[in-house]
């Protein structure tokens, strides 16, 4: 069960931009070459990455190799949901399943709800567990489906 969180949370960090927003990123290109800087979205296949020193770019999938944390990122996050979000982000097939969950009103309640992103952030477990809302998704099939593509 702790394992289907943190999937929940990784999902809602994800989706909410506190796991990836303002957080540098490196994004390897498959032709080896790298660029550095914050993953602002991906739609219809293509990656929008805004960078210091190359301004906003346009990066068509199927040209990334990986994503990953340029730093460790700051704030509560486990070690388990950091290697967790840095194998979701580098799968093309989980990253293009988690955007249909921002239209999900189950998902929009939680993400407006800011003492429970609070705790989403914080990893804090107990919060989340007695929140019937957050339980709810646990049993989402889209949740779900992601969870079987990581293991």
């Amino acid at each position: 069960m702790r394992c289907f969180i943190l999937y929940l949370t990784v999902i809602l960090g994800l989706l909410a931009g506190s796991s990836t927003a303002g957080e540098l990123r490196e994004i390897q290109l498959s032709d080896g070459s790298v660029v550095s800087g914050e993953v602002l979205s991906l739609s219809g296949g293509i990656y929008t990455i805004k960078s210091d020193t190359l301004g906003t770019l346009k990066l068509e999938e199927s040209k990334v190799r990986v994503i990953r944390p340029k730093a460790a990122p700051q704030g509560s996050i486990s070690n388990d949901a950091k290697t967790l979000q840095e194998k979701m982000m580098s799968d093309k097939e989980i990253m293009a399943l988690i955007p249909s969950l921002q239209n999900d009103p189950e998902f929009k309640k939680i993400m407006d709800d800011p003492e429970l992103m609070k705790a989403i952030a914080a990893g804090d477990i107990a919060v989340l567990m007695a929140d019937p809302r957050f339980v709810k998704l646990l049993s989402n099939p889209t949740v779900q489906e992601i969870q079987k593509k990581v293991k």
